[in-house]
C-alpha cells in the first residue's frame, strides 16, 4: 500500500467536494483529501462510460503522476462536481479536461453508494456517485496531466484486461451499476 500523499503532491487551491447523507441530499462540503482519509466521508461524484459505434467502451489509464490511484484503469471518466455543480454539467466538463471531448451525448444512468479502500494510494473511496453513459465519434486528445493512456475494449477484452493490470477501486461497481443503461445503448460489445 502506498502511503497518504504529502501536501507537496496535492493542487496548491483546496479543492472542495460536496458531502451527502445517504440519499444524496448535500450537507456541506469538506477538501477532497480529507474527505478520502479514513474512514472517508460520503461525498457526490460521477463516472461516465463512453462507448464507440461498435459498442467498445472507452477506457482510460490514470496518469502516473496522480496523487489517487495512479496508473490504474478505469471507465472513461470520472470525477467530483465542484458544490452547487449538475453532476452530468461536472461529468460533461471533465471528459472535455481529461480526454479533449465535446462530440458525445451523456445518457443518466442511475446513481450508486459505495465504500472502497484503495490499496494502491492507501486512500479510500466512499461515494454517492452519478453515473452516465454515451456515444462518442470523435478522436481522443487526451491530457498527460490527467490520462496515461486509452483504448477502446469489448466485454471479453476488458476480462482479459483486468487479469492483467490494476484497474481502479471503484470500477466493478460502478460498471455493475451501469450495465441496464450500458445494454440499451451500446449493444455491440457484449455487454
Amino acid at each position: 500500500m502506498a502511503s497518504i500523499p504529502s501536501s507537496q503532491d496535492l493542487p496548491s487551491e483546496p479543492i472542495l467536494l460536496e458531502l451527502v447523507d445517504a440519499d444524496g441530499r448535500t450537507i456541506g462540503t469538506a477538501e477532497k483529501l480529507s474527505a478520502h482519509q479514513e474512514p472517508g466521508q460520503l461525498h457526490r461524484a460521477f463516472s461516465v462510460f463512453l462507448f464507440n459505434g461498435e459498442g467498445h467502451l472507452l477506457l482510460q489509464q490514470r496518469a502516473l503522476s496522480k496523487y489517487h490511484s495512479p496508473g490504474v484503469w478505469s471507465n472513461t471518466c470520472c470525477g467530483h462536481p465542484y458544490p452547487g455543480e449538475d453532476p452530468k454539467a461536472a461529468a460533461t466538463r471533465r471528459v472535455g479536461e481529461e480526454l479533449g471531448l465535446s462530440e458525445f451525448t451523456l445518457t443518466p444512468a442511475g446513481t450508486v453508494t459505495y465504500h472502497h479502500p484503495d490499496e494502491i494510494s492507501g486512500l479510500v473511496e466512499k461515494e454517492f456517485n452519478h453515473l452516465f453513459v454515451g456515444i462518442v465519434d470523435q478522436p481522443v486528445d487526451l491530457n498527460p496531466d490527467e490520462v496515461n493512456d486509452t483504448r477502446y475494449v469489448t466485454r471479453q477484452e476488458l476480462k482479459e484486461l483486468q487479469q492483467e493490470k490494476p484497474v481502479s477501486a471503484w470500477f466493478d461497481t460502478v460498471l455493475e451499476a451501469a450495465l441496464p443503461e450500458i445494454r440499451r445503448i451500446a449493444s455491440g460489445g457484449g455487454w
